[in-house]
């Protein structure tokens, strides 16, 4: 797969995410009844982990996905490493809060599980993406 189309692709996936933190976060701020199928969406995001320092989780998935999508427009170094660490970062907080969900709470949020399916798919791409620049960049220090 071509840097392009994994920039594409990352890029179309972060602004998905983006939707789905966008969603969220207006849902915080406006009060409003979230629109829920599993029944533990109104649970998770009412909770004491809904929030860090008084600020919204989605709020700070909004900001990943956006800082994500900004990396896609970059062609270099710098832009693949920035990508894949913010990836990885959001990766990782995804899995805590998913524990959170499972085990802390035991309920479930369809709008987090779908925000996590879409940070898992970025992560990938995103390694993919600095996968060939890792390759090179290995071969000619053992030249």
């Amino acid at each position: 797969m071509s840097d392009r189309a994994l920039r594409f692709s990352i890029a179309v996936l972060a602004l998905a995410g983006a939707a789905i933190s966008g969603y969220l976060t207006y849902i915080h701020y406006a009060d409003a009844t979230i629109f829920c199928t599993t029944g533990g969406c109104e649970t998770v995001q009412s909770s004491r982990y809904a929030e860090i320092a008084s600020l919204p989780v989605a709020v700070l998935g909004l900001a990943g996905y956006v800082l994500i999508f900004l990396t896609t427009l970059g062609r270099g170094e710098v832009a693949r490493v920035t990508g894949v660490s913010l990836a990885l970062t959001g990766f990782f907080f995804s899995a805590y809060l998913v524990y959170v969900q499972l085990a802390l709470l035991g309920a479930i949020c369809q709008w987090c599980v779908a925000s996590d399916v879409v940070m898992s798919a970025i992560v990938g791409l995103a390694l993919l993406r600095l996968a060939p620049y890792a390759l090179r960049r290995e071969v000619g220090s053992q030249t």
